[in-house]
């Protein structure tokens, strides 16, 4: 089994290719303003039952306490992640307990799992289109953050903010390089697989909280 699995990734890398941009290719895009595309996205993501707030600087407060409405007891952050200074400055006395995820994702599976009540996020952009969330897991806030605890918690800043994933994609270069695994999270999880009874949280978060900042 072993021979035969490293023979089909041998043949794998033998016939990647390099990903070329097309230059007659047009860009799929909206003329849309900064205040449209930040209307728009708001409007697709709550449509699908996603929860968008208005934040500035003083966001880890404002994340407490939509935390403690909740009753979560507790949030999962990348403790070397990009958001883990300001997070822990700002957040109050009396809120959530902060867990700072600083293991090998394997080490911090089972708390995830069975103890986290909420996870945080940054993002990589939205799409205003769709009123989606792109997200590139690194080990300093890996992917789990956002798929496993009952509640997903992002901060976006406006100003990442495009209008189709086409646009982001093109002005952003992807083909010149992207991380192993890219996430577009659209709401929170949600299943009608069951009798088509929809319900949320069968497969990931059953609450998605958007910070949007800016």
């Amino acid at each position: 089994m072993t021979d035969a699995r490293e023979a089909i990734l041998a043949r794998l890398r033998t016939a990647a290719v390099e990903a070329i941009a097309d230059p007659n290719l047009p860009v799929r895009r909206f003329d849309w303003d900064l205040a449209q595309r930040r209307h728009r996205f708001e409007q697709a993501m709550t449509a699908v039952r996603g929860e968008v707030h208005t934040v500035g600087d003083d966001w880890p407060a404002r994340l407490a306490a939509l935390l403690c409405e909740r009753g979560a007891d507790n949030l999962y952050y990348g403790a070397e992640g990009p958001l883990a200074s300001e997070l822990v400055t700002g957040w109050p006395d009396g809120g959530p307990g902060l867990v700072g995820a600083d293991q090998p994702i394997g080490a911090n599976r089972d708390a995830l799992f069975n103890q986290a009540a909420a996870g945080l996020t940054s993002c990589r952009a939205g799409i205003a289109e769709t009123g989606s969330l792109v997200l590139w897991p690194t080990p300093a806030e890996p992917r789990l953050l956002s798929l496993v605890p009952p509640i997903h918690c992002a901060l976006l800043d406006v100003d990442r903010i495009c209008s189709t994933l086409h646009e982001l994609i093109a002005t952003e270069r992807w083909a010149g390089g992207m991380p192993t695994n890219a996430l577009l999270i659209t709401g929170p999880s949600k299943s009608a697989d069951i009798e088509q009874t929809l319900t949320y949280g069968v497969h990931g978060p059953r609450e998605l909280i958007v910070l949007l900042r800016g």
